[in-house]
């Protein structure tokens, strides 16, 4: 059997073409063995080989090498099926760029909303003597079709009604195959989009007819022409969703907490309303220290582990001795009528009742084909995961440097301690039964999910957990000695500090990202769609030396920090010796301190002289001064606690810690201290340097940076990408999320333009996902309550009303803030649930406090909050079901 390829491709001088495949004809998928092509003249590249005439099905792909390295084709790799009866094959291809409509080729579309059953799809062989066309069409929706019309009658003269269909069972690549013989080359064609009842026109391409030459040139040749790409305006599409953690959720068979079948009740909600996206917040494992601290959704001991509180016990199995089963059962239903999360209660109970059914079912589990095959495609995470967690239990830490002989990860005695012989093998293949379960539980909530149209939308955390599997494992690549955060914010004024170690991007770039690749295909298994939590990360971090506690002593890394030379550059009269320490006189210790100032010098102070006070060795440190005062809860020690910190934050600059000599302005430095006491000109030109550091130097350095890292780890997978791009965006940002065609995140009340106060929702992108509020945000009502000025502006300058706003946010008020997010041009409005409800003053919360369910300034808030009516009685309520459905439809969503 022969095989000829032809593809056009305009190289640049050095640059050649070769082609790559999952045969040795073709390389074996190995770049340095694969085939160079032939060139032709005129951007025609041809390379022809033999393969025997029983070759089955086989995937390639087009490679250009040249001294700058490979540049590689967008998306997955072309397949072909040699036919049974053909001698010789020609492949016609098109080079495969980035398509501008991008997001529409994810499985949140091609899996999720324009889910097809393809019950009457079924390939045609290729035969000798037949033409091939593959076209890609994305954006059709389930009930409509392709059809190929033309200037021939096999092409139905121009008539839509008598043009064939496409096959559409390798969705969204459309096929048809025709017979050669019967046709006129060349000829003149196009595709058109038909509703398949009655074929009414959607929409015909647009352009030029597209003209046809690829004739087969003897009775035994096949033609393949595939590439092609449906010629349309990109399509508008417009969804709507709910945003909700999964732990919030209520149903009549919760176990006092939010299940993954419980999502199954969600989907049919969305489905009622008229909604297609699922927002979920992350849904690892964050059991550490088994109190209500593990909560936090974002500090996972596992980046692939799903978390055991999630699982719907009854669906595991039930109990053989009855009097347990019904001990359990009169649990469940006490904890359920809480009206929030006890964490600790719920986790101590799931956990109790799965040990038990372990014992009694475990080993019949283990042994059946389907965790087989989960082991066999999961052990590289699965194995040590199921050890930290056996590890964690038997030392009572998750700080695995208490581990003994285990406190660093080896691999030979991780698999002897994991081993069937092993005395701890029972405690650590109860963890391989209880991920079986969750891996089968959220897929099944998937599968159900896709059947009605309706996406799930995962979470990726910025940040890894110290105390994890993944930097007990992998600790190269981290940075353990240092601290991720974020800069001064609405959130929280002094910055944010989350603990987690920083990426060691330059070790995870060794390896293309494997750490990072594998994790997100992990999340793909059960998520079409995911929101990078922090995206900025990627373009730089924030990072905080691990002896502070604030954020304020942050700096971004990567960075191109200041040498004294640019600094005096600017005018500015750079001095470490004072500027790079706490600055702390005399005339504004009382200020800070008041009543407790002579009590300060004496325990924690210095005296240098010419009124100049340091810190003493016990409190020199953030870090040093919350343990002094740890557990200290009195007036006078807080405050001196508090005064202490902001005296450490009271610099000018930072140094380094890669490189000595070189200094970061410290951000927000102009209300501190030793900026105010600089003379107007000093402070003119440190204001320059500043704002030059933090809003111009690094644009093209961030940059590069996220074009390094991004690409590589969005195509790993075929999810559609959204980013959380608040707070201090650089201007680099939006270039390259829209380069890459990353949804941005737009809510009203942090508009992305300094000048404004309120966003204009009219004029958000439209690739992006608009909402109303985050989790880490209060809701619509008790936002409106939290600035009177501010809500007075926003209701008379956004909502257009006359006089005074109303001091609660009456449901009309809710319903028009909805509105203006769902009418906006934004591909996505995810609102949180609990502004959905808020437009009904029945079914809504009496108390808009009470929805809140994270505070970011409070590094220890309890993650706990739960909806306070089941998704049953959601279910039931006609009324508002039909409104808001009809509020959606009105939009355009």
């Amino acid at each position: 059997m022969k095989i000829t390829f032809e593809i056009y491709y305009h190289t640049r001088w050095g640059e050649s073409l070769f082609l790559s495949g999952d045969i040795d004809e073709l390389g074996a998928n190995e770049d340095n063995r694969a085939v160079m092509m032939d060139y032709q003249g005129d951007g025609l590249w041809k390379y022809t080989m033999e393969l025997p005439a029983s070759a089955k099905k086989f995937h390639y792909e087009y490679l250009v090498k040249s001294g700058e390295g490979i540049r590689r084709e967008w998306g997955s790799p072309h397949s072909f099926s040699p036919g049974k009866n053909a001698a010789e094959y020609r492949l016609v291809d098109r080079w495969r760029d980035v398509p501008a409509d991008l997001p529409f080729y994810s499985s949140a579309f091609i899996q999720g909303i324009f889910f097809r059953q393809h019950a009457d799809s079924v390939v045609e062989t290729i035969e000798p003597g037949t033409l091939t066309v593959k076209v890609d069409a994305s954006q059709l929706r389930p009930d409509e079709r392709l059809v190929m019309v033309g200037d021939c009658p096999e092409l139905g003269d121009w008539d839509v009604l008598k043009a064939p269909l496409l096959n559409d069972s390798a969705f969204p690549e459309w096929q048809i195959t025709l017979d050669g013989k019967q046709l006129k080359f060349p000829f003149e064609y196009k595709f058109v989009i038909v509703r398949t009842h009655q074929r009414e026109v959607v929409a015909w391409e647009t352009g030029e007819n597209r003209i046809c030459r690829e004739k087969p040139q003897n009775p035994s040749e096949a033609v393949v022409v595939s590439g092609l790409r449906f010629n349309g305006s990109e399509s508008q599409w417009r969804g709507a969703g709910t945003a909700i953690p999964v732990f919030s959720l209520r149903t009549d068979y919760g176990f006092g907490i939010g299940e993954f079948i419980d999502l199954k009740y969600l989907v049919d909600w969305a489905l009622r309303t008229g909604q297609s996206f699922i927002q979920l917040l992350p849904v690892n494992d964050t059991t550490m220290s088994g109190t209500w601290q593990d909560s936090y959704p974002y500090n996972a001991n596992s980046t692939f582990a799903l978390h055991p509180q999630y699982l719907r016990l009854s669906e595991v199995g039930y109990l053989n001795d009855e009097v347990e089963q019904v001990r359990f059962d009169a649990l469940r239903e006490e904890l359920n009528r809480l009206p929030d999360v006890d964490y600790e209660r719920v986790n101590r109970a799931k956990m109790e009742y799965l040990r038990l059914l372990f014992e009694e079912q475990g080993e019949a589990t283990l042994s059946s084909d389907g965790f087989k095959a989960f082991f066999r495609d999961n052990s590289f995470w699965l194995r040590p995961y199921a050890a930290f967690c056996s590890l964690r239990d038997r030392f009572g830490t998750a700080n695995f440097s208490c581990w003994e002989e285990h406190s660093f990860y080896d691999e030979s005695a991780i698999a002897d301690y994991c081993a069937v012989w092993s005395p701890w093998y029972k405690s650590v293949a109860l963890y391989y039964y209880i991920q079986y379960h969750l891996h089968v539980q959220l897929s099944e909530v998937k599968e159900y999910a896709h059947r009605a149209g309706v996406v799930l939308k995962g979470d990726i955390p910025i940040g890894i957990s110290r105390t994890s599997v993944d930097a007990w494992v992998n600790p190269q690549l981290f940075h353990m000695d240092s601290q991720a955060g974020a800069p001064p914010d609405d959130f929280s004024i002094e910055g944010q500090n989350w603990g987690f170690p920083t990426y060691n991007w330059e070790v995870m770039a060794r390896d293309g990202y494997a750490w990072w690749k594998a994790r997100l295909r992990k999340m793909s298994e059960y998520f079409d769609a995911y929101r990078i939590d922090h995206i900025l990360g990627f373009f730089r971090i924030w990072e905080i030396p691990f002896n502070a506690v604030h954020g304020l002593l942050g700096h971004f890394n990567p960075a191109l920090p200041f040498s004294p030379e640019e600094l005096q550059g600017y005018g500015f009269r750079f001095d470490a010796s004072w500027q790079t320490v706490p600055y702390i006189r005399e005339d504004f210790l009382d200020e800070i301190f008041g009543a407790y100032t002579g009590e300060v010098k004496e325990r924690f102070l210095v005296h240098k002289g010419d009124g100049r006070w340091d810190l003493n060795v016990l409190v020199d440190t953030q870090r040093k001064i919350v343990g002094y005062f740890s557990g200290a809860s009195d007036d006078m020690s807080i405050l001196i606690r508090d005064g202490l910190m902001r005296l450490i934050d009271d610099v000018l600059f930072l140094e380094d810690p890669d490189r000595p000599g070189y200094y970061h302005p410290r951000i927000s430095a102009q209300h501190t201290h030793v900026y105010h006491s600089l003379d107007e000109d000093q402070k003119s030109c440190f204001n320059r340097l500043y704002d030059d550091f933090y809003y111009h130097r690094h644009d093209v350095f961030w940059k590069d940076e996220a074009l390094r890292k991004l690409p590589a780890l969005i195509s790993s997978t075929d999810m559609l990408v959204c980013g959380e791009d608040l707070g201090m965006i650089p201007h680099c940002v939006p270039e390259v999320m829209e380069r890459l065609q990353i949804l941005s995140l737009e809510i009203q009340r942090m508009p992305k333009e300094s000048w404004r106060e309120f966003g204009d929702t009219w004029a958000y992108p439209y690739r992006s996902v608009c909402t109303t509020s985050t989790h880490d945000m209060s809701g619509i009502r008790a936002w409106w309550e939290e600035d009177r000025a501010r809500t007075q502006r926003f209701f008379n300058e956004i909502l257009g009303e006359q006089g005074e706003a109303p001091y609660f946010c009456e449901p009309w008020i809710c319903e028009r803030i909805v509105e203006l997010n769902l009418f906006s041009p934004s591909m996505l409005a995810i609102l949180p649930l609990q502004d959905w409800l808020s437009i009904d003053g029945r079914l809504r919360r009496e108390n808009p406090q009470e929805e809140r369910i994270n505070i970011p300034a409070h590094s220890r808030h309890y993650w706990r909050y739960r909806m306070h009516l089941s998704i049953e009685q959601l279910l039931e309520e006609g009324v508002f079901n039909t409104r808001l459905r009809e509020l959606i439809e009105r939009s355009g969503r």
